[in-house]
């Protein structure tokens, strides 16, 4: 495995080659040296940080954990996570970089722009901190926050998620009432050279995620109304775009971690899954192909002999001819493939629901149109209308086709975010076909026409703590804080199963 060294290589590579006078990530920045430290500095380095452990390493679980990936055969890389399967060593490298690399050092920049009122910066800090608390939330239950800022207290109180959506709420609303659009902000990459105008945007965008993933279990949608009725929300899709070069070091992390040799490594891991080919390529009885999603040729390149073919979850397949790696679809990725963070099309998705809620009928479905036709655009691809045709709004069904459009709109851009959502709106649910009637390991038996669109699967092999038609609800406590932290909660076989406080409706 090479993630370790890939993602210290991407951190370094960006913050180093990129712009020669940003912070060696070997120096703590927590306990800087240097007279001269500034947040100009140090922002650029600890978005890389972010930007490599969520862009590959949630990524890839992501994946494998929403039925978007399969294994390819002959590796064993991802098997466990194709088979719903998540250890405490394999969670403690994302739980480290994102703990080391990218919250104390926005913390950092956070207290240095304080001190020089440059609320700007304040709002840039603030907003990439509570991205990041959410997504370690939404892969753990619970994780330090009340504490966490202490440096003398080495065992940290693990706060329940709830504890934490309601403090990163508190503080972005106290960061966007300090900012102002025209406010100047550090040197970084996801908007260079712009005043806080977007980051204003994307804050209300986090806010708005956040609000629809406890909306559940919290009475939040006044607040979703007013988000949704200043509408300062963005119009470009929040991702790191232009920051990435042909380099090593300096690539797209996941396309770094999974399709580059630059580091030596030739090993082919992941496939589309056969879950969301099925979905998204139509065929009749016959096996012809009746419609296919434009977004697939986006998402996935094809096979060999110019077709999309999906592996099946919890095996890495036989080493026959039959189906090695030319038999495959692989992700469509490149070097400079954005890393994205919130999507229009999310937002959209999330307005959507809002509104559905509400039973308003007519903009719940213009938003469910908006966000189906900010997917294909982000795709760049035509379409939209006809796979709006094909799946009509319905607000009697609302969740399973909000649920199933996301899962498939996520596909491309963002495979953790996809776990979150399907853990939260239970659609795409599982059918009745298994992922051992799919694929026979014994036999070496391929039967995809047996695969029920718009549904997910019980994987070959799956997790014991896992079981039939059910997915991973949560990580264990990772290793690496779990091991040296007396207050990290027990973490039991039966937790594999306990949802987010979000999805425990």
């Amino acid at each position: 495995m090479k993630k370790l060294t890939i993602i210290s290589t991407i951190i370094l590579g960006m913050a180093v080659a990129s712009c020669d006078s940003y912070l060696d990530i070997n120096q703590d920045p927590n306990s800087p040296t240097e007279e001269n430290m500034t947040p100009s500095i140090m922002l650029p380095a600890a978005e890389m940080g972010l930007a490599a452990t969520y862009g590959n390493l949630l990524r890839i679980p992501g994946g494998y954990f929403s039925q978007h990936y399969a294994h390819m055969f002959g590796t064993s890389n991802y098997v466990d996570y194709s088979q719903f399967t998540m250890s405490p060593v394999r969670s403690s490298s994302a739980y480290s970089q994102l703990n080391r690399v990218a919250l104390k050092n926005l913390q950092t920049i956070k207290n240095l722009a304080e001190k020089n009122e440059e609320w700007g910066t304040v709002l840039a800090a603030t907003t990439l901190r509570c991205f990041t608390l959410q997504a370690l939330v939404d892969c753990y239950g619970s994780v330090p926050y009340s504490e966490a800022l202490d440096i003398s207290n080495s065992s940290p109180h693990y706060d329940e998620g709830s504890v934490v959506y309601e403090g990163i709420l508190k503080e972005l609303d106290e960061a966007l009432a300090k900012a102002n659009a025209n406010d100047v902000v550090a040197t970084n990459f996801l908007y260079k050279g712009q005043n806080a105008a977007n980051w204003i945007k994307f804050a209300n965008a986090l806010k708005l995620k956040i609000l629809s993933r406890e909306s559940g279990v919290a009475s939040v949608d006044a607040q979703i109304a007013a988000i949704i009725s200043e509408g300062n929300l963005p119009t470009e899709d929040v991702a790191y775009t232009s920051c990435w070069s042909n380099e090593t070091g300096q690539m797209n992390p996941y396309f770094s971690e999974e399709f580059s040799t630059s580091f030596g490594s030739t090993q082919i891991n992941v496939t589309a899954n056969l879950a969301l080919v099925g979905t998204m390529q139509l065929k009749d009885a016959n096996g012809d192909v009746v419609y296919e999603d434009p977004r697939l040729a986006a998402f996935f390149d094809p096979n060999s002999s110019g077709e999309f073919t999906g592996g099946v979850s919890g095996t890495n397949f036989s080493t026959t001819d039959n189906y090695k790696s030319a038999y495959w679809c692989r992700p469509k990725m490149a070097y400079n493939s954005p890393v994205y963070l919130i999507t229009v099309a999310e937002t959209e998705f999330f307005i959507a629901e809002y509104f559905a809620r509400k039973n308003d009928v007519a903009s719940a479905a213009a938003h469910y149109a908006a966000a189906v036709q900010a997917s294909f655009a982000s795709a760049g691809v035509g379409g939209a209308d006809e796979y709006i045709a094909r799946n009509p709004y319905d607000q009697g069904a609302y969740k399973k086709v909000l649920g199933i459009a996301k899962w498939v709109a996520l596909a491309g851009v963002n495979n953790f975010e996809s776990w979150c959502e399907l853990r939260r709106l239970r659609y795409p649910a599982f059918g009745t076909v298994t992922g051992a009637q799919l694929y026979n390991i014994d036999t070496d038996a391929y039967a995809p026409q047996l695969y029920q669109p718009g549904t997910l699967y019980t994987p070959i092999q799956v997790d014991g703590n896992i079981g039939n038609n059910h997915l991973i609800e949560r990580w264990p406590f990772a290793s690496s804080s779990s091991s040296s932290n007396g207050n990290a909660p027990k973490f039991e076989n039966a937790d594999y199963l306990k949802p987010i406080f979000w999805a425990q409706q």
